[in-house]
């Protein structure tokens, strides 16, 4: 029987570009929606569904996020920091860079700093234990520019870039459902044995898409579950009326 998924990492690293002019000064966790960070929002919303250990990559300001964390006495949970002052890793370098903190757990959360959302994450959690895969995608059918494409078991077999045309299909399909990502993540620990863990920059998309054909990654759909990426400044608006 599995652990409890109780440690989770926060991606906090990126430079939030789209976010500009506040990450001129700021790391885009401590933008604030409706007078609260987006990193308390993030902290709040897994510890409402038992996340007791948080680990989270640091690189553009990093210190104001250290600071916040004291500040706030580390919301009243374990926090760890992944540093990456030196040199910005991605998604997937950043998480291998992060991995042995994961090493006596069998699941963890990975949560993009810059989304938003009332997902049930004890449902997310709860499908992932029942199907053991390496990884569960929180996924939605809405409107985006880059989708990932499932099978008819809405297990991951590609990936599009509807602006540009890319595909890339890992298996091949007479079809497929395409559904945005909306920026969570539930993996087993073994997925961290599928790549070396010689630190390197690149996308956990690309990781996925990588192992997708011989190991099961599924996504996960909750009707009427709400994703917006406040990492761009068109989403702000929808932010504030959906998360007070």
């Amino acid at each position: 029987m599995s652990l409890p998924i109780y440690k989770a990492m926060i991606f906090a690293a990126g430079l939030g570009t789209r976010l500009k002019p506040f990450t001129e000064k700021h790391p885009k966790a401590l933008f604030t929606v409706n007078g609260k960070t987006l990193l308390d929002r993030n902290v709040e919303y897994l510890k409402q569904y038992g996340i007791t250990d948080i680990i989270i990559n640091l690189h553009h300001f990093g210190e104001q996020i250290r600071s916040h964390a004291i500040k706030n006495n580390n919301w009243g949970i374990n926090i760890a920091f992944s540093d990456e002052s030196a040199d910005l890793l991605d998604t997937g370098g950043g998480l291998l860079k992060a991995a042995k903190y994961f090493e006596e757990v069998d699941n963890f959360v990975l949560y993009n700093a810059d989304i938003l959302t009332n997902l049930n994450l004890d449902k997310m959690k709860e499908y992932h234990l029942q199907n053991t895969p390496l990884a569960t995608l929180s996924v939605s059918d809405r409107k985006t520019s880059r989708y990932f494409l499932f099978d008819k078991n809405t297990r991951l077999c590609g990936w599009k870039n509807v602006l540009t045309g890319e595909l890339k299909l890992m298996q091949q399909m007479d079809a497929y459902n395409p559904l945005a990502f909306g920026g969570i993540h539930i993996i087993n620990k073994q997925m961290l044995t599928t790549r070396s863990t010689i630190q390197q920059k690149f996308s956990i998309t690309d990781w996925y898409l990588d192992i997708c054909a011989e190991n099961t990654i599924l996504g996960f759909e909750e009707t009427g579950a709400e994703f917006v990426d406040v990492g761009k400044m068109d989403s702000v608006e929808k932010a504030e009326k959906l998360f007070r």
